[in-house]
């Protein structure tokens, strides 16, 4: 088995009477690509929000890299190389693509009071950001304010501002969610083309995404995990198919 990079162990979140999640247990290898999914009020962006540190557990332990990081802070986290997109965009409207890239990348390297500078003066964050713009095809529209971006690229910015911040663990929040048909394309393509050496959880309603894109997938149901496997043996798990359709018929989403 390869090394165990992200591991959940246990982990329980009680809102009241609720169990969110229900002694969750899940190991992220170093390089996965791996898939959570389950419907609607599985517990999914619940787990998500405990590993990041949103939420603090009712029980239970998170370990990144063997250190607990289970009681620290989400930028304690961020700085140990967990990183995080987001179901809904979290962009500075009024900031171009490298401006935004420009004031992560500085932040990241220890210099964010100077970010502001022209890029010019810092070789090696201009350097940096020439790489993420070209990577996520943003080169084109570097120069436009965020709001006036369509938005697949939208998405694409807040990816690159997560590899900005030089992740070991990516945590990938329905990266497609609300981008039209004509743009996903390009989205699929980059997602499908992050670095080896990051290990990507990615949580997706989006079944094509899910099955093109991870090597393991773990199935949420009621806040307990239901089942894990390749995608071949979760496509073809009876109980899987159930939770979502209620007969045996193929999944078409998540």
């Amino acid at each position: 088995m390869n090394d165990v990079v992200l591991t959940t162990e246990g982990l329980v979140k009680r809102f009241g009477g609720i169990t969110a999640t229900d002694s969750v247990t899940l190991n992220l290898e170093k390089g996965a690509r791996h898939a959570l999914i389950g419907p609607n009020g599985a517990g999914k962006t619940t787990l998500i929000n405990l590993m990041t540190g949103v939420l603090e557990p009712t029980a239970g332990r998170i370990t990144l890299e063997g250190q607990d990081i289970t009681r620290l802070a989400p930028h304690q986290r961020v700085r140990r190389g967990m990183v995080r997109t987001f179901q809904i965009n979290q962009l500075f409207n009024a900031m171009t693509p490298m401006e935004t890239l420009a004031m992560v990348v500085a932040q990241h390297r220890g210099s964010g009071g100077r970010w502001w500078r022209p890029l010019g003066h810092d070789a090696a964050v201009a350097e940096r950001c020439g790489q993420l713009l070209e990577q996520f095809h943003l080169t084109d529209v570097m120069r436009q304010r965020t709001e006036h971006l369509a938005y697949g690229k939208r998405r694409l910015l807040e990816i690159a501002i997560a590899l900005a911040c030089e992740p070991r663990v990516l945590l990938l929040d329905e990266p497609v969610a609300g981008v039209p048909a004509g743009e996903r394309e390009e989205l699929l393509q980059t997602v499908a083309a992050l670095p080896a050496d990051v290990s990507v959880l990615l949580i997706e309603h989006d079944m094509d995404l899910v099955f093109d894109f991870a090597r393991r997938i773990t199935v949420l149901v009621n806040g307990a995990v239901l089942t894990e496997g390749t995608p071949d043996e979760i496509s073809n798990h009876p109980q899987v198919r159930a939770v979502y359709l209620g007969h045996g018929e193929v999944m078409p989403y998540g």
